[in-house]
């Protein structure tokens, strides 16, 4: 079943829960409607449903779970992040899932979220999200940046050094920060820039690297030796 409301263009953040457990999805709505800015605008219980949600009402950010029916998180994920606008698609996860949260962050996820984080967390990770930045939960992320750094775990075809040729020297500053875990907020701080010129600059070193997202895009970084 969904629950899809009419759009709120420069509203709060629109929202789509994709979880075949309905107790989940009445725990994570609970929770988000406590947030003013952030508005659950659809719920999908199989990753066939959301996709198609998603294409027909676009939304901010997307929670979805990676065991389903139908479609898969994983296969769901490939095909939301190739709409156009896209979402930012955020993993609900175990920590048990720590192969299939490699695997969604190959595909294109924005980050991972446990399903047993506070409440403030929950919220905090979706306006990271929309704001386009990483949401990566510490319990876990040391274990899946290590294992995607390891053999077989390399993000796109050729080698750092190709992917990264085409940057401009304040670009590999970027990406360098991205690889640091540094926040949109963070990186326009620390060189003394407006919030929309760091947009400007993650938005392009993505497409030039061939990244799906700023995750894909800071593992890079690491791949690349830019991290110390």
């Amino acid at each position: 079943m969904s629950d899809l409301h009419g759009e709120r263009p420069g509203g709060p953040v629109r929202v789509l829960l994709a979880d075949d457990e309905e107790m989940i999805r009445h725990g994570v709505r609970l929770i988000l409607r406590h947030a003013q800015d952030i508005d659950v605008v659809a719920e999908a219980v199989n990753g066939a449903e959301a996709v198609e949600l998603a294409a027909r009402h676009p939304v901010d950010v997307a929670l979805v779970d990676i065991r389903m029916p139908v479609l898969d998180g994983l296969a769901a994920i490939e095909q939301l992040v190739r709409l156009d606008p896209k979402p930012q698609v955020v993993m609900l996860t175990t920590f048990g899932d720590e192969e299939n949260v490699t695997r969604a962050l190959q595909a294109g996820a924005s980050g991972f979220l446990l399903k047993d984080e506070g409440p403030q967390e929950l919220i905090s990770a979706v306006r990271a999200a929309a704001a386009g930045d990483a949401v990566l939960s510490p319990g876990v992320t040391g274990h899946v940046v290590r294992r995607m750094l390891q053999g077989g775990g390399r993000i796109g075809a050729g080698t750092a050094d190709e992917r990264l040729a085409a940057l401009t020297d304040r670009e590999r500053e970027v990406l360098a920060m991205l690889g640091e875990g540094l926040s949109n907020l963070e990186i326009g701080r620390r060189l003394e820039i407006g919030l929309g010129t760091v947009k400007t600059h993650v938005g392009r070193i993505l497409d030039k690297t061939g990244t799906e997202s700023r995750v894909q895009a800071a593992l890079l970084a690491h791949q690349a030796g830019l991290t110390g």
